[in-house]
């Protein structure tokens, strides 16, 4: 069953953000996860909300996420991540 990653951010600094991303795109690959949605936020509804960004990530299983998350790629870039922006990462099943 596919799981999705859901990532809402808050950029601090875009040059490192974008060298955060390509960084992510790459680290995908071995994966064959894939992007389904990125956009910024228009409007909150309902509810409060601090980040302007958010990522949807599909995955074929939570298994597979979990290895593309704990992986050596993606975990050489949480700290360059958490330098360029807030985020909040988590998993759903559909």
């Amino acid at each position: 069953m596919a799981a999705y990653l859901i990532g809402q951010i808050k950029v601090r600094n875009q040059g490192l953000w974008q060298e955060y991303v390509t960084g992510v795109r790459e680290s995908l690959v071995p994966f064959e996860a894939k992007i389904l949605f990125r956009g910024k936020l228009l409007e909150v509804l309902a509810g409060q909300q601090d980040k302007d960004l958010v990522v949807v990530v599909e995955f074929s299983n939570q298994t597979v996420l979990n290895d593309w998350f704990t992986s050596e790629k993606y975990q050489s870039l949480i700290p360059l991540r958490d330098e360029a922006a807030s985020v909040v990462i988590s998993s759903y099943q559909a």
